[in-house]
């Protein structure tokens, strides 16, 4: 809940609109997907594997976290289309 409070704080204090808002979330997701990536070259992983099969199974979870915080950063885009009109930004 305080996270909650900390972010609507920081998006008015900051004046964002609904478009801002969602760009800003944008870039807080990219961030975190480059971050994910970091994960899979972790020191954990050069460790002895212990059960069998821990490691690709830590890897696969951190590329389905990678592929899911994707979609929320282009469904966030998606916001900011319908928000523009449901205009895509990008040439056809």
């Amino acid at each position: 809940m305080g996270q909650m409070k900390e972010a609507e704080k920081r998006m008015s204090a900051e004046g964002m609109g609904f478009k801002e808002s969602c760009q800003s979330i944008r870039e807080t997701i990219e961030t975190t997907k480059l971050c994910s990536l970091l994960l899979e070259c972790h020191s954990e992983f050069e460790k002895e594997e212990g059960a069998v099969g821990r490691h690709s199974e830590m890897k696969a979870n951190i590329q389905l976290a990678y592929r899911h915080l994707e979609d929320a950063r282009m469904r966030f885009g998606k916001a900011i289309q319908a928000f523009d009109g449901g205009t895509s930004c990008y040439p056809k």
